[in-house]
């Protein structure tokens, strides 16, 4: 972790000189190291950040105009000098928990990978049935150019523990799943066992992810959703989040920060996203403003639910319909673009980071707007209008 704990997300303030022919440079970059062939963060230029350089001067001969432009700069600092001018999403010293990682390319190991950029220590939970394949591959180097970091180092994981989080306690798991050869080997994987044995391990951590969901019926409509699979949905996808902050709380220290995953569905109806999905996000919103101020009471633990976009991930596959909705986003949100996987795990950096100390309860949207349109600009209905399109 010396590499890892040596880096940082940096928000930058540029404030330009008054002079009238000062030239003001404005710069948004990402240092990278090690091998250039590493894509993995190379979205993270083209994505989230537009580099430019403006130089202009101006002649201030009756007003005087104040200019700051904030950008954000994500970079690996080799010491501990920085300018002036810099606010640090800092989090050396922390550590995380992140509850819900299989694999290289969800949202889950983007967060990860973010808090670790910032210097934090990654723990992980990951579901027992794929635990042997995530350790193997992560073992043999296959996650390799996925874990490469902004100053060219490998993101750490100090341990992956195996979760069930539709579980609370041993006494909960039916005999079935106890005895089913996918569970042999591992043990202590409920919510409250885990929780157990991070205490033990490492006495407390910082920060909460809740990466994790499912639902039994998704591709169903909600008519034809059996009460078992709404029930499933809803014990996966939000309770389980409930269960974890539950269980986990009494080891996070005071002004940590936990965050889970939400989507739009929870508020606007997506065709396609049935059994009992939509429901959970709902109450996956409502349960993050409650607990916010419960576990903000209680141990001063700020609680904040990121709304993401589609994204082409392993578990979104498994719907059958995510690249249309990928399209219809770049079709129709205010930023027409791909949303990066990255783009959520940097936010995330954010929340947990003390420049979120006074955001709780929030619901964060990281969709590129699409949240906030109304309709789809893409309907015939509009061809006649000039909307503005991104011809790139």
């Amino acid at each position: 972790m010396a590499a890892t704990a040596a880096s940082s997300l940096q928000i930058v303030i540029a404030r330009p000189s008054m002079l009238s022919t000062k030239r003001i440079s404005s710069f948004c970059s990402t240092k990278f190291g090690g091998d250039t062939r590493r894509l993995s963060w190379n979205r993270l230029a083209s994505s989230c950040h537009v580099s430019s350089i403006q130089h202009f001067s101006r002649n201030f001969t009756s007003t005087t105009q104040k200019l700051q432009k904030v950008v954000t700069k994500a970079q690996s600092e080799a010491d501990d000098s920085k300018p002036a001018s810099v606010l640090p999403i800092d989090l050396r010293g922390k550590r995380a928990f992140i509850a819900g990682v299989a694999d290289d390319n969800g949202y889950g190991w983007a967060i990860a990978k973010s808090l670790a950029a910032a210097g934090a220590e990654i723990l992980v939970g990951t579901w027992v049935p794929a635990l042997n394949i995530f350790e193997t591959s992560l073992r043999r180097g296959k996650f390799d150019e996925s874990r490469v970091l902004p100053d060219g180092s490998l993101m750490e994981i100090t341990k992956v523990y195996p979760l069930d989080a539709v579980f609370d306690s041993l006494e909960d798991v039916p005999e079935d799943i106890k005895t089913n050869k996918r569970y042999a080997g591992s043990s202590k994987w409920t919510v409250s066992e885990v929780a157990e044995s991070v205490k033990e391990d490492f006495g407390s951590i910082d920060i909460l992810v809740h990466s994790l969901a499912n639902g039994p019926e998704v591709t169903k409509p909600l008519l034809e959703t059996t009460r078992r699979g709404y029930l499933a949905a809803i014990s996966a996808s939000s309770y389980s989040y409930v269960s974890l902050l539950k269980h986990f709380l009494p080891i996070m220290n005071p002004g940590g920060s936990s965050i889970s995953l939400t989507y739009i569905a929870s508020e606007r109806i997506i065709p396609g996203y049935g059994g009992g999905m939509s429901s959970a996000k709902a109450a996956l919103e409502s349960d993050t403003r409650v607990l916010a101020f419960e576990a903000g009471r209680k141990q001063k633990v700020r609680v904040n639910t990121v709304s993401a976009g589609p994204l082409r991930s392993r578990a979104a596959k498994a719907i059958g319909f995510i690249d249309m909705m990928i399209d219809y986003s770049l079709a129709n949100a205010p930023l027409q673009k791909e949303l990066s996987a990255d783009e959520v795990g940097n936010t995330a950096a954010f929340l947990a980071s003390p420049l979120a100390s006074a955001i709780t309860g929030a619901v964060i949207y990281v969709d590129n707007g699409l949240n906030a349109m109304g309709v789809g600009v893409d309907s015939p209905i509009f061809k006649d209008l000039n909307i503005p399109k991104n011809t790139e």
